[in-house]
């Protein structure tokens, strides 16, 4: 864990005049997301039944004013979130507050062991629990709205390297297996195994920075802290277990560390999803000692908040700093499968003992194949970019490969990327790794989007940048 202390200067070297006729302030409150015992969980290839409830799911809230311009920022436990539930959920804060749509940015943490929100593999959600997410969300919002309190803010970044691992590996000539589909071509694969003599080396990298914006009172109490690391998630959770996974730890672990945990009004810990679509928590180089239940989860949550309660002490809070946003769409076409693959994929299905349930991957596949056949050639997608001071947070709807989000980096230091925001449209590769294949380039509803999308949306994503500058 490394403090990038250069970042943290640059920081404190920034400041602010505030128009003396306005106040900063923010506010923070959380909602309880919890599906029901029975409920579907998804993130696997069988769908999985609620069982038992470890920790409650929340959607967690922050709001931010600098007397012209209001902010929120929701992150709420859940695999993945449509864009239906998200856009539902702001014309109802709309409605009630005139809060305009733009300014929420509303993301999923990919946590495995939530209820069904989206269809994905073969898990369907129930209308009645998206309804419910929508309405709590909104409601999550308008309580930390009616939380506003004068406040001052601070962001910065810290190292935690060792708890992320690039999952994609190059192997050795003719070690690779065909893909679901059939392609005998793919150079890499997915979680391949620990200690795999095969192992030649990583598809890609990691980003071990974290990056976080805390808010305090004007009288120095925490309010609420924001969060984002790219680490898909961790997992390890008991079988039918609803849990938050290390999102919801961390979320109670550094309010304890900043002293914040016994609060009147309740201190708000969040951690969002960043570049994590090819990033997990497995060594497969050297392997990891094997934890209980909910072990690996809580490690990884202590060692991210000790890191990020560290850092908290050398940031400069400003009084006041100027809020803003930008939003547009971008149409992305889509990866439909011809006549021919469907009709293949149709017999494929019909294998199945347990029709209408798929039993092994190339089935799973062909019924992706399938249901892709209804699908539009193109969609739209929203892309955002909100403006706190010098810091610029970025949202794609999608699980965005660590690259990518590296780059937006490098060109500009100040700044973070939120995945899985505001709507869900796959996994979003770079043409490189395209080219590579592997299971999140595999042609499904969640990895459909044309080779070149991420190429669109970064550009889309300058476009905003520019117009916030």
């Amino acid at each position: 864990m490394r403090l990038l202390l250069c970042f943290l200067c640059i920081l404190s070297s920034t400041t602010f005049s505030a128009d003396p006729a306005r106040v900063f302030q923010a506010g923070a409150a959380t909602s309880n997301i919890t599906p029901e015992l029975g409920s579907s969980i998804n993130g696997g290839f069988q769908d999985g039944k609620a069982v038992f409830i470890h920790d409650e799911l929340h959607a967690r809230c922050l709001a931010l004013d600098d007397g012209k311009t209001q902010l929120v920022m929701v992150v709420a436990d859940s695999c993945v979130i449509g864009r239906g539930i998200f856009d539902e959920a702001k014309k109802m804060v709309h409605e009630a507050t005139g809060l305009p749509l733009e300014n929420m940015l509303m993301s999923a943490t990919h946590s495995h062991s939530c209820g069904t929100a989206q269809a994905v593999g073969q898990s369907e959600p129930n209308p009645m629990y998206q309804r419910f997410i929508a309405k709590r969300i909104a409601d999550g919002i308008r309580r930390a709205l009616n939380n506003l309190a004068p406040a001052k803010i601070a962001w910065g970044t810290v190292d935690v390297p060792q708890h992320v691992f690039n999952r994609r590996w190059k192997m050795k000539p003719g070690t690779i297996p065909p893909s679901p589909h059939g392609v005998t071509t793919d150079q890499v694969k997915m979680n391949p195994g620990i200690n795999n003599p095969n192992l030649i080396e990583p598809a890609g990298p990691t980003d071990p920075q974290v990056s976080f914006i805390s808010v305090q009172s004007a009288e120095g109490k925490p309010i609420a802290l924001y969060a984002n690391y790219s680490l898909h998630y961790v997992g390890g959770v008991g079988p039918g277990h609803i849990s938050a996974d290390y999102y919801g730890v961390f979320a109670s672990r550094i309010g304890e560390l900043l002293g914040a945990d016994r609060q009147d009004t309740p201190f708000v810990g969040i951690m969002s999803n960043g570049t994590s679509g090819d990033i997990n928590n497995i060594n497969f180089r050297g392997g990891q000692a094997k934890e209980p239940p909910y072990g690996r989860i809580k490690i990884v949550a202590n060692d991210v908040a000790q890191a990020v309660a560290g850092a908290c002490k050398a940031v400069t809070y400003h009084d006041w700093v100027p809020l803003g946003v930008a939003q547009k769409e971008v149409t992305l076409g889509l990866r439909i499968p011809t006549s021919e693959e469907v009709e293949k994929a149709r017999a494929v299905t019909k294998q199945s003992k347990l029709f209408p349930r798929m039993e092994t991957s190339e089935q799973v596949y062909a019924r992706e194949t399938v249901l892709l056949a209804d699908f539009p050639k193109e969609v739209s997608a929203p892309l955002q970019v909100l403006k706190i001071g010098d810091l610029r947070v970025s949202a794609i709807p999608a699980e965005v490969f660590v690259e990518i989000g590296l780059g937006m980096k490098k060109r500009h230091p100040q700044t973070f990327t939120v995945s899985l925001a505001n709507a869900y449209h796959g996994y979003l590769p770079t043409p490189e790794q395209h080219k590579l294949g592997g299971y999140e380039t595999w042609r499904a509803r969640s990895a459909c989007l044309e080779v070149d999308a991420s190429t669109k949306i970064v550009a889309g994503l300058e476009e905003l940048f520019s117009s916030l500058q």
